[in-house]
């Protein structure tokens, strides 16, 4: 039997859309376990892909049992476990069992911004748990870092999971100094790669950069393409006359990998010969981006760069972006950085309103958008990126061209579409399979 996508309309029936075949069914269910950064109550859009999945699920399945496991150095260290049934938005909350539980004063003792191995434990041990309390079988465990996705594996063995899918959305074959630490993680990896039943990778780059780490590609699951992906709401562009010609912005964290002194200190630069110029900085907390001030203040620039902090809406940081002429990408080249290998999903977001895009050479994304004639990418050091932005603003036919083809480029670029292209697709591997 084909399965076909289903969708519910608020208090209807199920629907189908029959052009669009992939392997879900309104009877499935799914456990989707991942992570991400809370603060205030509130789940951080860091990790972006999170609401964009369960939206897409929810809707169109049973149920959906969302496991997500704080990152360490949160104010939090429990699993927050979300169950949503029959299409249902609002979500039945629930507490890991108890020798989950039992690791609390271990998870706060250990607990630090790292990578910390206690939770990791803690991980594993909570999408064991959660799988083994509900009754029946879920038929996709869809599993964010190799931890979880061997978590599957493994309940796949006793009948608790039809099918894993190992969702990378970073990866780098240098990810560790300690070169133990790192081999463990290149271990965990391929181990998730070659169990799973299909692996689903934010980016192109990552499948290649696995098999230069020792991954046979022979005994590798079938890898999907599927790119980190935007809202319709911020897929929209102003008119010329709702746009500052000479504003750019910077949208993400604010951490030095990123780059934001980068943007900052190329800003200075591009002032000298256009000194109405700005920069709008999306993102970061006070205290995240309390090591940039001293530099925006020793470069004169207070009035210059606009902090908005953290916007939690995507349509709101949108809004901002399309006032803007430039959007910057300023990721820093740090050995084993895993940016090399990742999506970058603010070059997305800013093609996405309609802006010209200046990258680094870093992330793949940059060179990709280049290729389309929407970007140019130079080196990540302010010179090179004033250099690129002040060429911009120099040349209006170059800046109409690079912003036809961002928005051309960002058109399709929606979650929906990616998650309907990574269904579909497994349908047909598996289609291909029975043949």
């Amino acid at each position: 039997m084909a399965y076909v996508l289903w969708w519910k309309k608020p208090g209807g029936d199920f629907f189908m859309k029959k052009s669009d075949k992939v392997l879900l069914h309104p009877s499935s269910s799914v456990l989707f376990a991942t992570f991400s950064a809370w603060e205030n109550g509130k789940r951080l859009p860091t990790n972006g892909s999170v609401e964009p999945l369960r939206d897409f699920l929810v809707p169109r399945i049973r149920k959906l049992v969302l496991i997500d496991q704080l990152v360490p150095g949160g104010k939090d260290v429990m699993p927050r476990i979300e169950a949503y049934t029959n299409g249902n938005t609002q979500c039945t909350p629930y507490r890991s069992s108890w020798f989950v539980r039992a690791m609390k004063p271990l998870l706060v003792w250990t607990n630090r911004p790292a990578t910390v191995i206690t939770f990791k434990i803690r991980d594993f041990l909570s999408v064991i748990d959660e799988a083994c309390r509900e009754t029946g079988t879920f038929d996709y465990l869809i599993g964010v870092e190799s931890i979880n996705a061997i978590a599957g594996i493994v309940l796949r063995k006793f009948g608790k999971v039809k099918k894993v899918i190992y969702y990378v959305s970073d990866y780098s074959p240098n990810r560790y100094a300690n070169l133990v630490f790192n081999a463990v993680y290149l271990w965990l990896d391929r181990y998730a790669a070659t169990h799973a039943d299909f692996i689903w990778d934010v980016s192109l780059a990552m499948q290649p950069a696995r098999i230069s780490a020792g991954l046979d590609a022979k005994k590798s699951a079938p890898v999907i393409h599927v790119a980190n992906g935007l809202f319709p709401d911020q897929i929209k562009v102003h008119p010329a006359s709702g746009i500052h010609p000479h504003a750019l912005v910077f949208m993400g964290t604010v951490g030095p990998e990123n780059g934001p002194d980068v943007a900052i200190e190329a800003l200075s630069l591009v002032r000298k010969n256009y000194p109405d110029a700005m920069l709008h900085m999306i993102g970061g907390s006070p205290k995240s981006f309390a090591w940039l001030i001293p530099r925006i203040q020793s470069l004169g620039l207070q009035k210059a760069v606009i902090h908005h902090g953290f916007v939690p809406r995507a349509a709101d940081m949108a809004k901002i972006m399309r006032t803007c002429g430039i959007g910057l990408a300023p990721y820093r080249a740090i050995p084993g950085s895993p940016r090399y290998y990742g999506d970058a999903g603010k070059i997305r977001a800013y093609c996405a309103s309609g802006l010209p895009v200046v990258s680094s050479t870093v992330p793949p994304l940059g060179k990709e958008v280049a290729d389309k004639r929407a970007a140019i990418v130079c080196p990540d050091n302010p010179d090179d990126f004033a250099a690129a932005i002040s060429h911009i603003f120099s040349d209006r036919n170059l800046y109409n061209k690079l912003r036809t083809n961002a928005i051309k480029f960002a058109r399709t670029n929606t979650w929906e579409n990616q998650f309907i292209h990574a269904f579909r697709r497994m349908h047909e591997l598996k289609k291909n399979e029975n043949h």
